[in-house]
């Protein structure tokens, strides 16, 4: 599943020191990244952050896959 990760990610410089975050919320993207890389499902994280949903959870991947297919033209 595509999910635009522009539509539920977002990154304010005078919240958490700018690192990308679930919009509305204070919980940032690599927290949730770190949770799934435990082996959570989004059920269990759900559960822990009821303040977000799947949709939010799968941009959390695709703003991560977006970032790992990043190039630099040199």
């Amino acid at each position: 599943m595509h999910t635009a990760w522009q539509n539920h990610i977002e990154s304010t410089p005078g919240i958490l020191r700018g690192k990308p975050r679930i919009k509305g919320t204070r919980i940032p993207v690599g927290l949730i990244l770190g949770y799934l890389a435990e082996g959570f499902n989004p059920e269990q994280i759900i559960a822990e952050f009821p303040d977000i949903d799947k949709d939010q959870i799968a941009a959390c991947l695709d703003y991560a896959r977006d970032l790992a297919e990043f190039e630099v033209a040199v």
